[in-house]
This record gives C-alpha cells, sequence and structure tokens, in this order.
C-alpha cells in the first residue's frame, strides 16, 4: 500500500476532521467527536509534532503525535493510530521511523512511549507489579495481541512500568528507544581541573 507521510496541516479541515474520525475508532480510548477534535488540536501546538499517512486518494489512514520533554532530549510518542482496514501494510512502523526522525532532528536522543494494559493481554495485568518488578518485566508474556510486541519489532525496550495506571492490575507499559546518532561514552579526552582532578 502507497503512502505519504507528511505533517498534518492545521488548515487542512478535511484531514483534521479524518484524523479525528481515525481516534473515534478507538471508542474507549477517545469516546466521543468533541474529544477527539481536542486530541487533534492539541497534537498541532506549536511544539509538538503531528504526522499523518495519506493513501494514493488522499485519504487520512494513520496519525502519531510527538511532544518534547526534558528540555527536548526526550519526545513522548503518542498517539499512533492506524486505520482498522488499513493495518498490517507497514504504515505504523512508517509513522514511528518518521516521528523519530523528526524527533532527533530537533534534537532527541530518546523517543518514549506508554502502551496500556488494560485488558490483561500481558502477564504485567492482574498481578501486584510492587512483588519482583524487575523479573516480571524480564520474563513478559503477551497472552494475547498486545501493542509492546509491534513497538519491540520497531526496536523499543520495555524501560519501566507504572502499575495500576488505569485500575487496579492495569499497568502502563513505559517502552523507549535511543533516536540521537552518537554513541555513549566520551569521545573527548577529560578536562584537567585545579587540584589535578579530571572533570
Amino acid at each position: 500500500m502507497k503512502v505519504k507521510i507528511i505533517p498534518l496541516d492545521r488548515q487542512d479541515r478535511k484531514h483534521r476532521r479524518q484524523a479525528a474520525e481515525l481516534l473515534l475508532e478507538n471508542p474507549e480510548l477517545w469516546p466521543a467527536m468533541e474529544i477527539a477534535r481536542a486530541v487533534i488540536s492539541t497534537l498541532l501546538a506549536p511544539n509538538r509534532v503531528c504526522l499523518c499517512a495519506l493513501d494514493e486518494k488522499d485519504r487520512l489512514v494513520g496519525i502519531v503525535g510527538g511532544l518534547p520533554d526534558y528540555d527536548g532530549i526526550v519526545w513522548e510518542l503518542h498517539p499512533l493510530v492506524v486505520k482498522k482496514v488499513d493495518r498490517g501494510h507497514g504504515i505504523g512502523r512508517r509513522l514511528v521511523r518518521s516521528l523519530e526522525k523528526e524527533a532527533a532532528a530537533r534534537g532527541a536522543i530518546t523517543v518514549i512511549l506508554g502502551t496500556d494494559d488494560l485488558d490483561g493481554s500481558t502477564s504485567l495485568a492482574d498481578v501486584d507489579l510492587y512483588d519482583n518488578l524487575g523479573g516480571r518485566i524480564a520474563n513478559i508474556v503477551c497472552r494475547k495481541q498486545h501493542s509492546y510486541e509491534f513497538y519491540i519489532k520497531c526496536g523499543y525496550s520495555i524501560i519501566g512500568v507504572i502499575p495500576d495506571a488505569n485500575g487496579i492490575g492495569k499497568p502502563d507499559i513505559l517502552m523507549g528507544k535511543r533516536v540521537a546518532k552518537k554513541q555513549i561514552g566520551r569521545k573527548t579526552p577529560l578536562k584537567s581541573l585545579p587540584g589535578g582532578k579530571t572533570e
């Protein structure tokens, strides 16, 4: 499926309406049109990024949003939505990659996201996560389809969990990925400080 990924244009009413309608395909998250419209307006704020995927007929089939945090060093990916009938064609991955490139171009080192487990899809749901959290994350099992598997395929790692974020036993799984090109470690010599110490 051929798509082009471009910034969502604030002035383009057709694509803004289609973006809000796309959110409504997920009523558990966006239950009403006024909520969906408010989310789209927020995504179009000056300090954010909102990219959309358009098919050959100029229909909006996916969106991804990004918000800078930690002085722009970390960006949060939210939301990522692809039209249900168009899933499975790589649109989500292309949107994620495009957001990562945009965030990196604006100085981001890391992109993070949260992916909720509202229905017991993973072994992190319906358990006491305060008991051996590290072990539970290391041994996570997917009981049924969950978006964390998609993000693993996109190069993300689980970096934490917020227990009970959506009610008892319904965690938010935090994921992250380094998008900066630089390697970890010093490439420059240490500077000498007074007293023979180095910084």
